[in-house]
């Protein structure tokens, strides 16, 4: 029996009109389908509409309708899904399995898997080369870029970079491939064609996450530890400028509408809006503790920030550079993906095995009702099958149950996961002491 079980608060509460983006619903990964836990990254697939989500454990990566934001496929896989990556010319999406060393190939259409290719050791970041159809692999123990043919799905060459190379980049316009290496110092420029590193460009402490401007033709590397950015020309390949960003640089976002380049600051939380013209700061928006993720969604020309230890997602709005809201999601979200087709955005909550789906209305006349009792440890889901997934919470709990539409209960609930997929369909309660309710429906 395939049970699908459905959550939303049942207190009255005064839902406000704000900006237009609000938690459409919570995607529990930990369910019979699914089983994976400790997400850290996600790919959107633009012909089928589906999302891809992978993590720490779980032996598997998980599609999500984009449509319906149904799990529909556990994809086998290996431990520590490190990275994800789309290949939208054969309609392939990769995933670096870092504890294995090998790269887990995915056809986009059936989601069966076609191919696991050997790699290097602690296969760590990904990319594609639109201009070559190659997929780019940076192996972060064996200082190397493992390169997969698209079409056959072979490694077809290995290239030398520095020492613990984290993260790479395209940049279409002159067919090369970034990637930083954090412990050089550095970042590695590899020519698309030949797969050959044609120049090594000085970068600051720990270059950690790299981003590209089509607009200007540049290429930003965030220096983890130096709390600055390094602006490489990507024509040159030369560094011409050192922007001072904040304490733990980790990650960015590109808004070709007000040409801003966005930088989220771990460590001081905030994000520095940097002019892409002039390569300066001109805006730094305070966060909640731990921004880690950015992701542009182009419709309503919008930023989403993630905040690790503030469990929230921020909104910016990229014409004003003002933040438009804060989002709380679940605990600890540590990756975004935008989804162009239904205009949300997902977001990957590594501390209780979720996947949050915001939306954004445009207009700003929906919005969701949030549920008064809610906070890292109450669960928020409204989307699973068969197995009702309750949080560890370091709180004492009295107790939990389920209760059917008259009030009867119908079963006791453990923290962690429960089976109801024996309960007939209808509409059920879950009952936490000493007064957090919610209202579940079960259908087949």
């Amino acid at each position: 029996m395939n049970v699908r079980i459905v959550f939303c608060a049942v207190f009255s509460v005064l839902c406000s009109v704000s900006s237009g983006q609000w938690l459409e619903t919570t995607i529990d990964l930990r369910d019979s389908l699914g089983g994976l836990t400790w997400p850290q990254c996600l790919a959107y697939n633009s012909e089928n509409n589906t999302i891809y989500v992978a993590g720490d454990s779980g032996h598997c990566i998980v599609a999500i309708d984009g449509a319906t934001n149904a799990a529909i496929a556990r994809i086998p896989s290996e431990l520590y899904g490190r990275s994800l990556c789309y290949n939208p010319q054969d309609n392939k999406v990769y995933c670096a399995n870092f504890n294995s060393s090998n790269v887990t190939v995915i056809d986009g259409a059936s989601n069966q898997v076609i191919a696991v290719v050997g790699v290097g050791n602690a296969p760590f970041a990904l990319c594609y080369n639109s201009g070559n159809n190659k997929v780019y692999c940076a192996n972060n123990a064996s200082d190397n870029v493992t390169v997969i043919d698209g079409s056959s799905d072979q490694v077809i060459a290995t290239v030398v970079v520095g020492e613990r190379p984290t993260a790479l980049c395209y940049n279409p316009q002159s067919n090369t491939v970034y990637c930083s290496n954090e412990h050089d110092w550095n970042v590695s420029v590899i020519d698309g064609a030949g797969d050959t590193v044609v120049a090594t460009v000085a970068a600051g402490n720990g270059p950690h996450e790299l981003g590209y401007d089509p607009r200007h033709n540049r290429v930003y590397c965030a220096n983890w530890y130096g709390g600055d950015v390094t602006v490489i020309d990507g024509a040159s390949n030369q560094p011409i400028a050192t922007v001072e960003t904040g304490g733990l640089t980790s990650a960015f976002s590109f808004s070709p509408q007000n040409d801003n380049v966005y930088c989220a600051n771990t460590a001081d939380d905030d994000v520095s809006v940097i002019d892409g013209t002039s390569s300066g700061v001109i805006a730094t928006l305070v966060t909640p503790d731990g921004p880690c993720a950015l992701s542009y969604a182009f419709q309503n020309n919008r930023i989403y920030c993630a905040c690790w230890v503030g469990d929230s997602v921020v909104v910016i709005d990229g014409s004003s550079n003002l933040v438009l809201r804060t989002i709380a999601v679940g605990g600890s979200p540590v990756a975004l993906c935008y989804n162009p087709v239904q205009n949300r955005t997902y977001v990957a909550n590594r501390l209780n095995s979720t996947i949050s789906v915001l939306r954004d209305s445009a207009g700003g006349v929906e919005e969701g009702c949030p549920n008064p009792y809610a906070s890292r440890y109450v669960l928020e889901q409204t989307i699973s099958r068969g197995i009702l997934c309750l949080p560890v919470s370091p709180r004492p709990r009295v107790s939990a149950s389920l209760l059917d539409a008259s009030g009867r209960t119908v079963m006791a609930l453990a923290p962690g996961p429960n089976d109801v997929r024996h309960l007939a369909p209808g509409v059920y309660f879950v009952r936490e002491e000493p007064q957090a309710i919610r209202k579940v429906i079960i259908t087949r």
